[in-house]
Parts: C-alpha cells; structure tokens; sequence
C-alpha cells in the first residue's frame, strides 16, 4: 500500500470494488413495451447484489419475452450476413458483394455486406443464400468454414440481443434489384481493392463490414478465404516465421 498517496483509504477502495466490479447485476422482472413486427423494446428491472435497483432497456428481434435471449439462454441467430467473393473475368479481379442502403437512424446511406433476418423454418445458412438472391439478384455458392467462423455473434450488446451468424461464398450472375422490397432503398456494389479503400476512407460504413473491408485490403488476390482454412494459415504463418530462424516445417493434419 501506497499510504498517503492513495486515491482512496483502503476501506473505500473495498467498498468501490464491492459495488462495481465484484457486483452481478441480475434482471428481476421483464416488461414488454412495444408490440411490432421486427423488432421490440423490453424494460428490464435489474437488481444488484447490493440490493440497488436499475432500469434497462433492450431492443430485441423477439415478439415476446419468453422469445428472448434472456429467457432462452440460447444463441440462435436472428440474422445473417454475407461475404461474398465476385470474380469479374473481364477485369481479372476478385471484388467482394456490397450493398449501399439508406438506413432511417442515419438518415443517409452506409455501406454494408448483404445482410438479413433468417425466416421461420430456416436456418441462417439457408437465408443467406435468399437474402443474396434477394437483394442483389446474384447466385451464391457457399464455401465451408469452421463453427468459429459462421455461428452467431452478438451485434450490439449494449443495446439489443441480436445475433447473426455468418456465410461466405462466391456470388455470380448479373446484378439486379428486381428481388428487393419496395420500401428497401439499395444499391449493388461490386467493389475491387481500391474502391474498398476509398470507401474506408469517405463512406458511412457499419462496424462489422468495415472490419472484414480491412482484411480483404491485406489479403493476396485468389486467397481470400484462406484465413477459413487452418491448415493454410498454418503453414503461411508458422512457416514463414521459421524460415526466418533458417529452419523448415511441415504441417501434418491431424483428424
């Protein structure tokens, strides 16, 4: 212990951590406030172990409260997203599939991967194949990938449960918009390295689209789903690496 120069004397620094960091908040009760199709608000009354009382909202995809996250304790996906790869052989270029929407929060465009709510009786790798079609008119040949690589993260935590899963793939076909709704504002993007880059740099551009925007940039053209495949990435990286020390490997698969 520090003495004089601590911030706070020794009880209240225990006392500090008592009710925050050592605290668990949990939900006491649920209530239902809006009743909408694709998405609801649910005021949670939330009690610590101190016995402090707080209110929470949450947006939820959910139509009802035993239908949430909360209640299910399951992780099932509400939406997914696509990653798809679009050879164009005239130019001789992998360019990845986006779409620029007008989203009403922002009141303005932004730029995001193919994206949308998996229907009843599907499962997220069944609607990524028709939103695809949907939105954009191109076909998708689903590539396979690892659970760690497609199942279902959560989006926002902060503000919503929602979680999508994840499908790559290749697309192809003519780009079209006579599959998308009439209240969905879209437009195709096929978009090679230097259009990504200048998107990063002037576009509105959701989180999760720019991170994968990202590593595409740094990703040599005709392998851009090695990183799905352990193996590769084994041997690009380990090897690399051991060559440096003048050394050799050779990467056994095992299973």
């Amino acid at each position: 212990m520090v003495g004089d120069s601590l911030l706070f004397p020794e009880t209240e620094w225990y006392k500090f951590l008592e009710e925050s960091v050592f605290s668990m908040r949990r939900v006491e009760s649920i209530k239902q406030t809006t009743q909408n199709k694709f998405l609801n608000m649910y005021e949670l009354d939330m009690k610590s172990d101190t016995g402090k009382h707080s209110t929470y909202f949450v947006a939820s995809r959910a139509k009802t409260t035993e239908e949430l996250k909360i209640k299910t304790r399951e992780n099932k996906a509400d939406g997914v997203i696509i990653y798809s790869v679009y050879r164009d052989e005239k130019e001789k270029k992998e360019k990845l599939v986006l779409i620029r929407q007008y989203r009403c929060p922002l009141d303005d465009y932004i730029y995001e991967f193919p994206a949308g709510l998996v229907d009843e009786g599907e499962d997220f790798k069944m609607a990524g194949m028709r939103e695809l079609k949907e939105e954009t008119g191109l076909d998708f040949q689903p590539i396979d990938a690892a659970d760690m690589y497609t199942k279902p993260y959560f989006t926002t935590i902060g503000m919503t449960d929602e979680s999508c899963g994840t499908v790559y793939g290749y697309a192809s076909g003519v780009p079209s918009k006579e599959g998308q709704e009439e209240n969905e504002e879209i437009e195709i993007v096929l978009a090679d390295k230097a259009e990504v880059r200048r998107i990063l740099k002037e576009e509105n551009v959701a989180i999760m689209c720019a991170y994968m925007l990202m590593h595409f940039l740094n990703t040599p053209e005709g392998h851009v789903f090695d990183f799905l495949q352990e193996r590769i990435w084994a041997e690009k990286f380990i090897g690399k690496n051991l060559q440096r020390q003048g050394k050799s490997c050779k990467i056994i698969q095992v299973g």
